[in-house]
């Protein structure tokens, strides 16, 4: 049994998990504390985890392990019971192999409305989360969200209590709002955590242009996961009604759905659509934020932070956002973009016409020193990491 050290603890390497894991490995290693990764085995063949067992990271190790077969009978059909058992297993097995003073995860929501009933599946180990989903004060901090008033008194029922399991030393939100909304209450300390994008260059826009082959005209890009929630499906339906539309690039991997609806409706548009699907890699990211002029966030059923939202600030473009969840409550202010109350044709036509009137600047400069968009300024690397290692000190 060598040194003890902190545990990273996260089961799921795909979207945006890993490079939560990859980021918080990077700042305790630059804070000189020993890490180990904890995962399931079926990610040995992620980068991140080929790079940790190369030892590309100093003093920072992987161990990966099957995931409890059993963990899903009984009231583990129950998803947050199950990741419960899922996670007490990989702790367990793990600090069979190595101390652990310390554990981080990531992804908290996984099984947070179990820990009032189950406990903490670490035991009495210390350990800090990240809250990505918990949505059920919004109707109480002016987030324009669906109200469900029975679920969401219990769920913050269960928050209040999740907050004093034991171990549990400090929850981070995503959701600047849930801080407020909690305030000083006994427990576990609750703070804000500035969800990061990655550190990127911008280009010119010449030169990004060049290197995707667009033309001058103006050009709207549709970023991330492309499926029906992010509002496609009426943004195309607009478009293809309307003379002198911009050119739309749609990049990132569509899911079935999409794909097969996608390349018959692209047909439509005038002009022709870039479809990028696939994974983009971080260069090629930062040549469609530098290209386009608009960065369109209509998304349907989505109350939740974006990513996308926070690159379009960092590269200084303007958005066409829905006025519904955080994505809503950031840009009220206008500093940012049209706000859309819904996504008709006629809601999404006025705002790219009051982008074409006086299309803004999203940038701090331009938002006044109270407005909601100058937080965005804090979503960087350099902030997470500086967030965990008080979180953890």
């Amino acid at each position: 049994m060598s040194d003890s050290c902190l545990f990273i603890i996260e089961p799921d390497f795909t979207g945006h998990r890993w490079r939560y894991v990859e980021w918080a490995l990077q700042a305790f290693a630059e804070a000189g504390r020993r890490c180990v990764v904890v995962t399931d085995q079926a990610n040995l063949a992620h980068p991140l985890a080929q790079a940790l067992q190369a030892g590309s990271s100093p003093g920072c190790t992987l161990i990966a392990m099957p995931l409890p077969a059993d963990a899903g009978r009984g009231a583990g059909r129950i998803a947050y019971v199950r990741y419960w058992r899922i996670f007490r297993h990989l702790f367990r097995q793990a600090a069979a192999a190595q101390r652990c003073e310390q554990v981080l995860v990531p992804y908290a929501d996984y099984f947070l409305w179990a820990l009032p009933l189950l406990g903490s599946p670490l035991g009495a180990t210390p350990w800090v989360g990240i809250t990505m989903r918990a949505g059920f004060h919004h109707h109480r901090v002016g987030v324009r969200a669906p109200r469900h008033p029975l679920t969401n008194a219990l769920k913050a029922l269960l928050f209040r209590r999740a907050l004093s399991a034991p171990g549990l030393k400090t929850m981070l939100s995503i959701d600047p709002t849930l801080p407020g909304w909690y305030g000083n209450r006994a427990g576990a300390t609750l703070a804000y955590l500035a969800d990061p994008s990655p550190d990127m260059t911008p280009a010119t826009q010449a030169a990004a242009r060049a290197r995707l082959a667009l033309d001058d005209g103006p050009v709207l890009l549709v970023y991330g996961a492309i499926t029906a929630r992010k509002g496609i499906r009426e943004l195309v339906a607009a478009l293809a009604a309307r003379p002198g539309a911009p050119r739309v690039v749609v990049a990132g991997v569509q899911d079935d759905e999409t794909r097969a609806w996608l390349g018959e409706a692209a047909a439509s548009l005038s002009p022709a659509p870039l479809l990028l699907d696939r994974f983009i890699p971080e260069a090629q990211e930062a040549d469609l934020f530098s290209a386009c002029d608009a960065v369109w966030l209509g998304y349907k059923s989505h109350y939740g932070m974006s990513g996308v939202l926070v690159q379009a600030y960092r590269f200084g473009k303007p958005v066409l956002a829905t006025a519904d969840g955080l994505i809503g409550w950031f840009c009220r202010g206008r500093d940012l973009g049209p706000v859309m109350d819904d996504l008709s044709a006629a809601a999404i036509g006025r705002a790219l016409d009051q982008l074409a009137q006086a299309p803004p600047a999203a940038t701090a400069a331009a938002a006044g020193a109270d407005s909601r968009a100058q937080l965005l300024a804090r979503h960087t690397v350099t902030e997470f990491k500086m967030t965990l290692r008080r979180a953890a000190a």
